[in-house]
């Protein structure tokens, strides 16, 4: 009799990892995990519109400590990414140290000034396919970083802007 207990259990655990496996339930447990950070060294503006500013967390998530807030049309220098949450320092503002932010609340333009804009790329490397131009000095959606390069949303299209196309500064041309 134990004998046959013992491989009900065993079928009944390999159908439970087959079920789990074979509608996804096992990929939401994997996709639940914080996401691995990315280096990133570009400089964005606070979009925001919080007339007490973006909030600074001591964490990637909205549950963690607020250290601080920065205002709108400050830069900021993002030196990691994790998810939707950008690591910044060098405020322009009030605000100083290292903190986490994020990243919907903050923006990006272009430059190209005196051309007919900038090149968009589908990789952060100037050899991938161009999949689009941004006039020069116009404001885009800010979408994640990778090292130098700035993954950004123009008028539904997604890319790649080089660094040397980024301006990071709201108020000012970057020229």
């Amino acid at each position: 009799m134990n004998n046959q207990a013992a491989k009900l259990a065993i079928v009944l655990s390999f159908s439970c990892i087959s079920v789990l496996v074979n509608t996804g339930i096992a990929n939401h447990h994997v996709l639940a995990q914080s996401p691995q950070q990315q280096k990133c060294d570009i400089f964005a503006y606070v979009v925001s519109k919080d007339p007490q500013g973006l909030n600074v967390r001591s964490g990637a998530s909205p549950t963690h400590k607020i250290l601080g807030q920065i205002a709108a049309n400050e830069t900021v220098k993002i030196t990691a990414a994790s998810g939707k949450w950008v690591q910044v320092t060098d405020v322009t503002g009030d605000f100083k140290g290292t903190g986490w932010v994020y990243l919907p609340m903050l923006g990006i333009s272009s430059r190209g000034y005196g051309t007919n804009g900038v090149n968009l790329y589908t990789n952060a490397d100037q050899q991938s396919q161009k999949v689009g131009r941004i006039p020069p000095s116009t404001s885009v959606k800010l979408l994640g970083c990778q090292g130098e390069w700035a993954q950004v949303e123009y008028q539904g299209i997604k890319g790649w802007l080089a660094s040397e196309d980024q301006c990071g500064a709201a108020l000012t041309s970057c020229s």
